[in-house]
């Protein structure tokens, strides 16, 4: 090869490199992770993390298979009775669900919201990515979606979910999530109608608006789950499966179907789920924070605290937890307002299911929020 020849292919090398660099700033930082694969969810929802494991290490199974197969678990299980059928009953006493499943190589998503008498939320979620060029069904038409792929149609309450009902309803229906309607909705179950005049001045926006906890919502009551797994190649795809707030208005949709919400993934950085007060966490989209944050160089623990700060400077008595794994397979997780958190984690090189407890941040001193580095 002649010398000019030489230089001319180094010079296209040097551009080739300078304009298509061969891996991303995260994939290239060299960090040291855990031993991949990797199945992590909110909650000690143990079973759950073992069928996505089981799951993720049988031929020909992927990420989105595990994922699918773990919520799908909680479901049938009912976790917590905040996941699946017969649980969080809606102000008509119905039960309804809200999943997701994302894959971070093709970035594809499918979700339902609202969904009606359908039992495997995750599965039909998957069904609209997978059978739709859509990204969310909602209500009942996504319930005759389901119906037409095969789904069964059948009711989702349950003795206990009639009688969670029945004593909010004794207890004047409360907790409540009205406000600004008459009759007044912290003493009346109704029927409501917008108050015709409300004084200004009256409220603050602070306590008008920002005011979450006499709605009760606590670990008890909000066990999203949501899940991340991650495969030996790092592919990434990331979950969730709810049954939503209860005593909720119906037709509404929480946070776990919302991409960026409820969960996100990037088979190039890395994964993180939420769980919660979804009307509160979807309007900061804490997973894709904690995903960009990773991006950015910040450990998976740090993401997650910088994407939960940033909700309590706004809400300072919130209550929610951001999990994080990025595609190394480092793993950690942030919590605000719970009296505490845990979530699960199987890694190559576990015997079982390890339960991981995190310690939650809750607003310190008047007028400022001082808890978080």
């Amino acid at each position: 090869m002649m010398r000019s020849d030489l230089l001319s292919c180094i010079f296209g090398v040097i551009l080739l490199l300078q304009y298509f660099p061969p891996c991303s700033s995260a994939m290239a930082s060299g960090k040291k992770g855990q031993p991949l694969p990797l199945i992590i969810n909110t909650w000690p929802f143990i079973n759950a993390t073992r069928v996505a494991w089981n799951t993720l290490n049988s031929p020909g199974k992927t990420v989105i298979d595990a994922v699918e197969k773990g919520c799908q678990q909680c479901e049938m299980e009912q976790c917590d009775g905040t996941v699946g059928y017969g649980g969080s009953p809606d102000e008509n006493a119905e039960t309804t669900l809200d999943a997701m499943i994302m894959c971070g190589t093709t970035m594809n998503v499918g979700s339902v919201g609202c969904l009606r008498r359908i039992k495997n939320a995750i599965s039909v979620a998957r069904f609209v990515m997978e059978r739709t060029k859509h990204t969310l069904l909602v209500g009942e038409l996504a319930t005759e979606f389901a119906i037409s792929m095969g789904f069964k149609e059948e009711s989702l309450s349950t003795p206990k979910s009639k009688d969670i009902w029945k004593k909010w309803q004794e207890n004047q229906c409360q907790p409540n999530f009205r406000q600004d309607v008459l009759p007044d909705p912290s003493q009346s179950c109704g029927p409501y109608s917008p108050a015709a005049f409300i004084k200004s001045g009256t409220k603050t926006i602070a306590q008008s608006d920002n005011e979450r906890h006499p709605l009760g919502i606590q670990e008890q009551n909000h066990d999203t789950i949501g899940m991340i797994a991650i495969d030996e190649q790092g592919h990434i795809a990331a979950g969730t499966s709810t049954n939503g707030a209860s005593h909720k208005i119906p037709g509404r949709v929480g946070d776990s179907p919302i991409a960026g919400s409820g969960a996100y993934a990037d088979s190039t950085i890395g994964g993180a789920a939420a769980t919660g007060d979804g009307d509160v966490l979807m309007r900061f989209l804490p997973s894709f924070r904690a995903v960009l944050n990773m991006g950015r160089g910040m450990a998976p623990e740090i993401a997650a605290a910088e994407a939960i700060k940033n909700i309590a400077l706004f809400y300072p008595d919130f209550s929610g937890a951001v999990v994080a794994a990025d595609r190394n397979g480092n793993h950690g997780a942030a919590c605000h307002g719970f009296a505490k958190f845990q979530y699960s984690v199987y890694a190559a090189g576990f015997s079982d299911v390890l339960v991981q407890d995190v310690n939650c941040q809750k607003r310190q001193g008047p007028g400022k929020d001082d808890s978080y580095p």
